[in-house]
């Protein structure tokens, strides 16, 4: 059964004006992430596919429908890395992920469903950066 989302990750994803809220939650989970262990390429492994689907995603169209499918089949992707490392921090970094991707996955109307992706690579990002930025390596 899938985790529900805290209401700040529905915020981060689906509204446009959550910018603040996005960039407080990815420092607070980049400076865990850092204290739980987890390097910089566990992170680029999912950020790459995700990197990926949105540049299909970019080129509209039917493209934008198989991307829209490469997202869904991400959620896999994310469970089978949170089991196969080490440790607990990939799974807490996609414990983060997958409610906040089921939120750009749920939405029906495609450019919508765009708008909300566009803020998950945003909101990954940044997770990123202050992981890296809180001395990640």
């Amino acid at each position: 059964m899938p985790a529900q989302p805290d209401p700040e990750l529905r915020t981060i994803i689906t509204d446009p004006n959550g910018a603040e809220v996005l960039v407080r939650k990815a420092d607070q989970l980049g400076q865990s992430l850092k204290n739980a262990g987890l390097t910089t390429s566990q992170i680029r492994a999912l950020f790459g596919e995700v990197r990926q689907i949105q540049a299909q995603w970019s080129m509209g169209g039917e493209h934008q429908q198989l991307a829209a499918r490469r997202l869904v089949l991400l959620k896999p992707k994310m469970a089978y890395r949170a089991r196969k490392e080490r440790g607990k921090a990939v799974a807490d970094l996609v414990n983060v992920l997958d409610p906040a991707l089921d939120e750009v996955i749920k939405e029906k109307d495609m450019a919508r469903k765009g708008d909300h992706f566009k803020r998950f690579v945003e909101f990954f990002e940044a997770i990123l950066a202050y992981h890296k930025a809180h001395g990640g390596q």
